[in-house]
């Protein structure tokens, strides 16, 4: 039976399935029917049913009738799950072939002729992403500021962890605090925590990066939305690293909800707010430095207003700074019995 395509398919589904209902209802349909002569209308139609056996001629009858579908459908359907099933194994094995190469290109010395610096932009991202981390060996070190990421985007990079983490390599995540408050994250981080990965939290804003076996980091662009800047070269990803390590040192496990832990949590959140106001930062840039919504930092400032007395965001700023206070006093939690810092 030769292979049918999408326009067999449409040319079935319309014409082809009507003539075959009718024939049935009919119990037939003469050779002499003018839609089905050489030149009418349901010619090609009616051709399509001899073709494939759906219709034979009655001697009989002198006319057509109709064939039970089901012996058919078989031969028509199964050649095209076989092809297809061929198409995605060889799909699979030339992605393979690929990754291949590309992972022996990053390591190659012609790919530090290129320069060790690659400009990512749009779809171009998420593509080199998963690229980079099908081929991630040992370890990915991440940075997500700011909570609220698309379920569904944080969703697909659950399935991309999990596969990483399942082949033996190691990852750690930082958040900032305010990630705590969101569900999605919750089950994101439950996830790959329960496959080995470490999350923390913090409460200073930082920005977004990705670090694959230490030797290729991605960072945003801040000069242009929407892109993304690959970095190969050796001493800057080094860099990067030590920033992460000297986050994570001060970050809190994401998975601890001891009451203790929380206050100290909350105690940040205050203190970096304080900070924001005598710095004189504007609401939004705040906001996005602690990693919440507008509203939820409004509530931060209303706050402190009624602590300290203050009427405005001004003169809530001007009081704490005339009294002294710098917003790093209560970073340092009573009973935990730190030693003195120099």
């Amino acid at each position: 039976m030769p292979g049918y395509g999408p326009d067999e398919r449409a040319l079935f589904e319309d014409d082809a399935t009507k003539l075959y209902e009718e024939i049935c209802q009919r119990g037939g349909i003469a050779s002499a029917d003018y839609r089905i002569v050489e030149g009418g209308e349901l010619r090609p139609a009616f051709d399509l049913l001899v073709e494939m056996g759906l219709v034979s001629y009655d001697s009989e009858q002198e006319g057509w009738v109709a064939d039970d579908p089901m012996g058919v459908q078989s031969r028509v359907v199964s050649p095209l799950s076989q092809q297809a099933a061929k198409l995605l194994s060889e799909s699979s094995q030339w992605s393979s072939a690929f990754s291949n190469l590309a992972a022996t290109w990053r390591r190659s010395p012609q790919s530090a002729v290129r320069g060790p610096f690659t400009y990512l932009r749009d779809a171009a991202i998420d593509s080199y992403l998963s690229q980079l981390l099908a081929e991630c060996e040992e370890e990915m070190l991440t940075a997500q500021p700011q909570a609220g990421r698309d379920p569904r985007a944080l969703a697909k990079a659950a399935l991309r962890d999990i596969e990483l983490l399942e082949r033996g390599a190691t990852m750690r995540t930082l958040y900032q605090h305010s990630a705590r408050r969101s569900s999605v994250t919750h089950k994101y981080v439950a996830a790959v925590s329960a496959r080995g990965a470490e999350v923390r939290t913090l409460d200073e804003f930082f920005n977004r990066m990705i670090v694959v076996d230490r030797r290729v980091a991605v960072i945003p662009n801040k000069e242009e939305f929407g892109v993304a800047v690959a970095i190969r070269e050796p001493a800057v990803v080094a860099y990067l690293v030590d920033v992460f390590e000297r986050s994570w040192e001060r970050a809190r496990p994401f998975t601890n909800r001891e009451t203790s832990l929380l206050k100290d949590i909350a105690a940040e959140q205050r203190a970096m707010t304080m900070r924001m106001l005598i710095e004189g930062h504007s609401d939004p840039v705040s906001a996005k430095r602690l990693g919440v919504s507008p509203r939820t930092y409004a509530g931060y400032v209303a706050d402190l207003k009624t602590e300290y007395d203050a009427e405005t965001r001004f003169q809530l700023g001007y009081t704490m700074g005339r009294m002294g206070v710098s917003g790093r006093e209560d970073v340092l939690v009573e009973g935990d019995n730190d030693e003195p810092t120099e």
